[in-house]
């Protein structure tokens, strides 16, 4: 009787925060890659990061994106960690189990002075930076801004140009299953049907923290901080990682960063959208790999 009452708490709990639950799963899963979970001051905000890979190894620190959260490199890191590098994922300010301040503007800037803040409370003095989506116009900005403490730069899928998005950008805060399914096919080529419990979990979870992502987006839509004129300025290797169906940050703008950097290169990814960092790595990471290790 005692197992099936406790098969029956756990059953509930699953259908009533089944995204909490996946959080336990993904943070177990993080564990078992090696990561281990730390909580570091930066600026006055409790920062939230993983490590993984030798304590001694090269330092590589990779940025997640809008909505985002550390956990979302979960299968990327791992290529890094074998190679031999220190592996560094920091949830950013109002994401993951970082602090939501706020009195934060959730700027791309202002996360960019976090990402350098991380570096000095962790006396990171030159680190491989990546980043993904909105992460991937925060590390351009610490790239452009401080040029002696980026040896490699990866950008995957990344925005940053002073591009209008041709999609409707408050389908990034969902609030219907309908909207939730559109923003799913504008990130996966071939998104899940979720079960009704998991989407209304997603969407009270969304209404929770829809100001901070509101917030960000608000920020970003205005233009400022693009780095069009800037990118031209970087001097250090860039790796430029794009899925080829990207519709959130189409081809065109991957191509376009491409141009703007002499000495990049390009890797796109066939079939893969804008999730690629995730849902393609392992076509991605030997790539990551051989890229750092040039």
């Amino acid at each position: 009787m005692v197992i099936v009452a406790l098969i029956a708490i756990l059953g509930f709990t699953f259908w009533l925060r089944p995204l909490t639950v996946f959080r336990i799963f993904n943070e177990a899963q993080m564990y078992q890659i090696g990561a281990r979970s730390n909580f570091i001051d930066v600026g006055g905000y409790r920062i939230h990061y993983y490590a993984l890979g030798p304590a001694n190894g090269p330092i590589a620190v990779l940025v997640h994106g809008l909505g985002g959260r550390s956990e979302d490199w979960e299968k990327l890191a791992p290529f890094l960690a074998k190679a031999g590098y220190r592996v560094y994922l920091p949830d950013l300010p109002g994401f993951g189990q970082s602090d939501k301040p706020a009195n934060f503007s959730y700027s791309v800037g202002d996360q960019a002075k976090i990402v350098v803040g991380f570096f000095d409370a962790l006396g990171l003095k030159q680190v491989d930076l990546g980043g993904w989506s909105m992460g991937g116009w925060i590390v351009q900005l610490v790239a452009v801004r401080h040029p002696d403490r980026v040896r490699r730069l990866m950008l995957f899928d990344s925005a940053g140009l002073y591009v209008k998005p041709d999609w409707d950008t408050r389908l990034f805060t969902p609030i219907s299953a309908a909207e939730l399914q559109k923003f799913d096919t504008l990130l996966m080529p071939h998104p899940p049907q979720l079960p009704t419990f998991v989407v209304r979990d997603i969407l009270r979870t969304l209404r929770e923290h829809s100001w901070i992502i509101r917030r960000a987006l608000d920020s970003m839509l205005t233009g400022r901080d693009t780095t069009d004129n800037l990118l031209p300025g970087l001097k250090m290797p860039v790796l430029i990682v794009w899925g080829e169906v990207d519709q959130i940050t189409p081809l065109s703008e991957g191509q376009k960063i491409h141009q703007l950097i002499p000495q990049s290169q390009m890797e796109v990814i066939p079939g893969c959208g804008h999730l690629a960092p995730n849902e393609c790595a392992t076509q991605i990471g030997p790539s990551v790999v051989a890229f750092l290790g040039q």
